[in-house]
């Protein structure tokens, strides 16, 4: 019988909601990690079995990787730890902010992005991870930024048919990608605005909030910039703006259906310096069309908030009726089994909603 599982991190432990298939009904368990900082959390439904990953951050012991193979009873990391910087690098780690599986079609490798700017490989099943040393060499980084949260790699997007191809977000410094497995990166920014720069249009340097793909369409790329969405129909050649309709252009996430490359969800806020919901009303944006044309969700969700939803924090499942779930920043997460038509509340009243990720096992 099938299970629907959803990982809630928050800024002090993980909740783990689970339900039926139907998903109108969820129990909760948790905290685990609690008072840590769970940035981070992934599902690998590769294997005979689902692993569960959670990149915590504790004040005390700093940040770790840790895994699940018992859908979150119990969680392993290695005694010699599971990610961290090596000699010579002259950096540690701060922070993980994304557990990313690999397709398919590479068992076993799991990718993990990091504050400090950095990206990580595990050929283990995400057991323990080494420096992409290309992207870590790179003669921009010394110019790479920090956003409000941090400098970090923030979003790792694994090419669905091609391993060599990889693409990654980081604030500050855009979207890069590699073509040869990750030894060498290019910028991939042409056409995303940097209005806080002397020059709009550089070649990096952009704050890219977070990027989506369908896997069926993989050169269709979607993304939420600082102030900007878009969309890039040649694999990240080219970005053109899609935020006509939307009440902003300015929020954090930004998520593609499962089943339909043209779905594609986003929360609008009302600008960088007033980050609370447009029109101070909880609502999801949905388009159907690549982003010619959006629409407000709003039913079941709340009438008024002052809250935003984080970069991580709005997530879909692979069910054949697709999954929504969004989470707030004062605790609040609702899950929609129908693509956002309808919406129901998981949970409420947990620490700050950080990172979200749902699949039906």
């Amino acid at each position: 019988m099938s299970e629907a599982v959803l990982l809630i991190g928050t800024k002090k432990g993980l909740w783990i909601g689970r339900s039926d298939a139907a998903r109108r009904e969820w129990r909760l368990d948790g905290p685990a990690f609690e008072m840590q900082g769970v940035y981070a959390v992934g599902i690998d439904t590769r294997g005979e079995r689902p692993r569960l990953f959670a990149g915590g951050t504790s004040e005390h012991w700093g940040p770790a990787v840790f895994h699940s193979d018992d859908l979150g009873q119990t969680w392993d990391e290695p005694e010699e730890g599971s990610i961290g910087f090596p000699e010579g690098t002259d950096a540690s780690l701060e922070r993980v902010w994304q557990i990313q599986p690999a397709p398919a079609a590479q068992p076993g490798v799991v990718y993990a992005g990091s504050q400090p700017s950095a990206l990580w490989k595990s050929v283990d099943g995400g057991v323990t991870f080494e420096l992409v040393r290309g992207l870590w060499d790179h003669p921009h980084r010394e110019q790479w930024g920090a956003g409000f949260g941090g400098q970090a790699v923030h979003t790792v997007l694994p090419h669905s048919t091609d391993p060599a191809r990889l693409s990654v977000a980081m604030s500050t410094g855009g979207v890069y990608q590699t073509t040869d497995g990750g030894s060498s990166w290019s910028p991939a920014n042409h056409g995303i605005k940097a209005y806080f720069l002397p020059d709009p249009d550089p070649e990096f340097g952009q704050c890219v909030h977070k990027l989506a793909a369908h896997p069926d369409v993989p050169e269709r790329m979607f993304a939420q910039n600082h102030h900007g969405v878009y969309r890039s129909d040649d694999g990240g050649e080219i970005w053109k703006s899609i935020a006509d309709g939307l009440p902003s252009d300015f929020g954090f996430p930004i998520a593609v259906h499962p089943h339909e490359p043209d779905t594609v969800y986003v929360f609008p806020l009302v600008a960088d310096g007033n980050r609370i919901p447009t029109d101070a009303t909880c609502r999801v944006y949905r388009s159907r069309d690549a982003g010619a044309t959006w629409e407000p969700l709003t039913n079941g969700l709340p009438d008024v908030s002052y809250v935003p939803v984080l970069r991580d924090a709005l997530t879909t499942d692979a069910a054949e009726s697709a999954g929504v779930y969004v989470g707030t920043r004062d605790g609040c997460v609702y899950a929609s089994a129908d693509a956002g038509d309808t919406w129901t509340e998981v949970a409420s009243h947990l620490p700050d909603v950080l990172t979200l990720r749902a699949a039906v096992i």
